[in-house]
């Protein structure tokens, strides 16, 4: 605990100099003295604050809480702390990170869903209040070094390209001092888009020379930790490490996955069984919990191919894998605070997810996760899955479990992410860790709690206020209160009395025990779901005192306690912005439709040689329309090789590249099928503009089309593509231009090496419908040297 001092730290930034007072003309004059320089500092025994936040793990995953996947640093942890076993998230990822980072809801901060789908709606718009300034802001205007680590899917889309504006990247205005890590959703494990900083990085070796992200990230954090000690050891950090594990992509070295191997050939539905008695032996759940049951539309064991099995049980052995890989690397972070001597000092925070597992992997799981964004599901059949068996988990895969496996993940609970309704969209095992203050070891605490409580326990655990003022702007009360008494009281009365919960529709209220609950959309049906209206979805009544897992329905039997609790929600989704739900989700990946900014506007969008991982909201959308690709080039006197410009990645995406001399083009569709175009002739020496254009052939999304290849003007190929994908390519892997990084998305050339070998001059991307009576688009032949000598 800390000692507080007398400081005025309520309006931040604080003042640093003061008003001299006697002025002498000679500064050896005896009366000359003036106090010495004093630097900025929180109050007295101000602790070390780490927070860990793992990505997409349910409460029935780990080890530490009964769980099937080892994780011995969370077990560690714990028997020297304490085991929350009530504690809460909002269901999606973006929203329970802004809510963590602020101590706010989550609609209260704009981030009502994930930055992707934001709209104009006060809590759904993805840009956080200048009323709300994140808790790093406000420790290291009180005087901590801050830095994170990992995952940042906080920044408005709009806002993701090099350029910026970096208001709510981590370093601009996210309050930390360093950041290494990726903007967005997730990441490739084996190829990420990096950023130190506001800078684009690129991983210093490759998979083959033993890359993986979550061992990068560490590497850094410790690092910098060590850094921080070496040169400010009187200073206390922030530390916000956020791996993207263990999200999809389910990524990990191999040997990590054959660990488990034979071990979950029983089968989900005895995987519960199996978790749900371990839990009861941990005493994370009480011994009269009930196991909640299956719903119908999660398929049983049974029912499931016995062809298909073997490559599901590799689905779960590769993410149990995968969660053992992130916690060992985690408990390298320990192992560096413990060297260093400050472990005991340090509070630390280990939430097990930042919502329930994910059922976004369809019924079978996916080689490419990407496939199901964009209704491709089908091109994923048995035969495919099971072929590639062996690469499940490696740098040639963008995989995810089956929704089976999720909702065992979830043991005891009902559902998965994003259902904000039930527990097993919202209740992640959390472990607390202080030795210095709790005196407690390996104890559990019931108290119910939710992730907006981290930030005020952390400001009193530091002894600073709650800010009334941040740069000059008033700041919105902190939502969330201080989880700080129950630290040394296991019977303390919990102070978290009520929370609503809301995602895309799904919602909820808990209140002194009680909770009204109604699931609205179901998440792995990303595409063409359709949903009931809102006042037409049932609710149910659970009274969690006697009723821990939400088992027991009671609305039928007690509808005035349902329609009392009903009440509750709505006064509290109006208190918190939650208001009006919209539970869209394909529609709402139109930035027309959603009525949120675009980055680049107009039909045509000029790039350059040189620019690089830059996302699909910072690159015009060509998808389910006609349009053109123009490159200005100079060929060298070897001939033409490698790559002009790049989208996507090997699970997805286009290409314009030279091979053996030739223009060719490359469309990748989920990284199941590959269409090319080819020019008959190579590409001549000297300065060339070669250009494709794509003729959609329209009729809807993720239709066909022609592509037709034109060197100097002159038709050069030709090659039909049968379709295209509708929505994304990639949430990780960008455009590139004159070089495709990552993982390639022609499997004609490699990950190494790809660089086109002569010079990219500049690049022109336009659309434009055909011309009635014409097939195909036609792009003037200079309109890339007019644009070029325009700039």
């Amino acid at each position: 605990m800390t000692d507080s001092d007398k400081k005025a730290r309520t309006h931040l930034p604080m003042r640093n100099t003061l008003r001299p007072g006697l002025i002498t003309y000679d500064a050896k004059d005896p009366d000359s003295h003036f106090p010495p320089i004093e630097q900025l500092r929180p109050p007295k025994g101000a602790p070390n604050v780490l927070v860990i936040l793992i990505d997409d793990a349910g409460f029935g995953s780990s080890s530490a809480f009964g769980g099937p996947c080892q994780t011995p640093s969370a077990e560690k942890l714990a028997a020297r702390g304490l085991k929350y076993n009530r504690f809460h998230t909002t269901a999606l990822c973006s929203p329970t990170r802004q809510a963590l980072l602020t101590g706010r809801n989550h609609h209260s901060t704009g981030m009502g869903s994930i930055t992707e789908t934001a709209t104009g709606a006060p809590g759904y718009c993805s840009v956080l209040p200048n009323t709300m300034a994140p808790l790093a802001t406000t420790l290291k205007l009180n005087g901590y070094n801050t830095a994170q680590f990992g995952k940042c899917h906080e920044v408005p889309v709009w806002e993701t390209s090099p350029v910026g504006p970096f208001n709510a990247w981590p370093t601009g205005g996210g309050g930390f001092e360093y950041f290494y890590g990726f903007i967005g959703g997730e990441a490739n494990q084996w190829y990420p888009t990096l950023y130190e900083g506001t800078t684009p990085v690129e991983p210093k070796k490759t998979p083959e020379e033993g890359y993986h992200l979550v061992e990068d990230m560490t590497d850094k954090a410790i690092g910098w930790i060590s850094q921080q000690r070496a040169l400010a050891s009187d200073k206390p950090f922030f530390i916000y490490f956020a791996p993207g594990a263990t999200h999809a992509p389910h990524h990990v070295p191999k040997e990590w996955a054959d660990k488990y191997k034979g071990k979950f050939d029983q089968g989900w539905d005895k995987l519960r069984e199996e978790t749900f008695a371990r839990q009861k032996k941990l005493g994370v759940i009480p011994a009269d919990c009930d196991l909640t049951r299956r719903h119908e539309e999660i398929p049983s064991w049974d029912e499931m191919p016995e062809a298909m099995k073997p490559i599901l049980r590799r689905q779960m052995e590769v993410y149990a894998g995968f969660m053992e890989y992130t916690d060992h690397h985690v408990g390298r972070l320990f192992e560096t605070l413990e060297k260093l001597e400050i472990l005991e000092d340090t509070l630390v925070y280990y939430i097990i997810g930042d919502n329930g597992a994910s059922a976004e992997g369809t019924l079978n799981g996916a080689y490419n996760e990407m496939a199901n964004f964009n209704g491709l599901a089908s091109l994923e059949t048995p035969e495919f899955l099971m072929a590639r068996y062996d690469k499940l988990g490696g740098p040639d895969s963008y995989n995810h479990y089956a929704v089976g496996w999720a909702h065992a993940m979830n043991t005891p609970y009902q559902w998965t992410k994003q259902v904000a309704s039930h527990w097993g969209g919202t209740r992640n095992g959390t472990i607390v860790s202080w030795p210095k203050v709790i005196k407690a070891k390996g104890e559990i605490r019931p108290q119910f709690h939710h992730v907006v409580d981290v930030a005020p326990t952390v400001l009193e655990a530091a002894g600073l206020p709650e800010p009334v003022s941040v740069n000059g702007i008033q700041q919105d009360s902190i939502e969330g209160v201080s989880m700080l008494y129950s630290f040394n009281d296991t019977k303390a009365a919990e102070r978290h009395e009520t929370q609503y919960f809301e995602m895309f529709g799904n919602r909820g209220i808990y209140h002194k025990g009680w909770t009204a609950v109604t699931k609205h959309r179901t998440p792995w049906i990303l595409m063409g779901q359709k949903t009931v209206p809102l006042d037409d979805d049932v609710w149910e009544l659970y009274d969690t005192t006697k009723d821990w897992s939400q088992a027991n329905d009671l609305s039928k039997k007690m509808p005035e306690k349902l329609k009392e609790l009903q009440r509750l929600w709505l006064i509290e989704a109006t208190r918190y912005k939650v208001l009006p739900i919209d539970d869209r989700v394909t529609e709402k990946l139109n930035p027309d439709l959603a009525g949120r900014p675009v980055l680049i506007r107009g039909k045509t969008q000029l790039l350059f040689g040189g620019m690089g991982r830059l996302s699909e909201n910072c690159v015009l959308s060509i998808k389910n329309k006609s349009h053109s690709v123009t490159a200005e080039i100079v060929v060298p006197e070897k001939g033409a090789e490698g790559v002009i410009i790049a989208q996507g990645a090997n699970i997805g995406g286009w290409s314009l590249y030279a091979k053996g001399g030739k223009l060719k083009y490359c469309y990748n569709v989920a990284g199941v099928n590959h269409y090319y175009a080819e020019s008959a002739d190579p590409i001549p020496v000297g300065e060339h503009q070669v250009r494709m254009e794509f003729a959609y052939a329209g009729g809807g999304m993720g239709k066909g089309g022609k592509a037709t290849l034109f060197i100097d003007g002159k038709k050069a190929g030709e090659g039909d593509v049968p379709m295209t994908q509708a929505n994304i390519f990639s949430a990780d892997d960008g455009c590139d231009v004159g070089e495709d990084t990552g993982a390639p998305v022609s499997p004609e050339y490699g990950p190494l090496g790809n660089a086109f070998n002569g010079k990219v001059k500049g690049v022109l991307l336009s659309i434009a419908e055909a011309a009635e009576g014409e097939d195909h688009m036609i792009n003037p032949e200079d309109a890339i040297r007019i644009a070029l000598a325009r700039q």
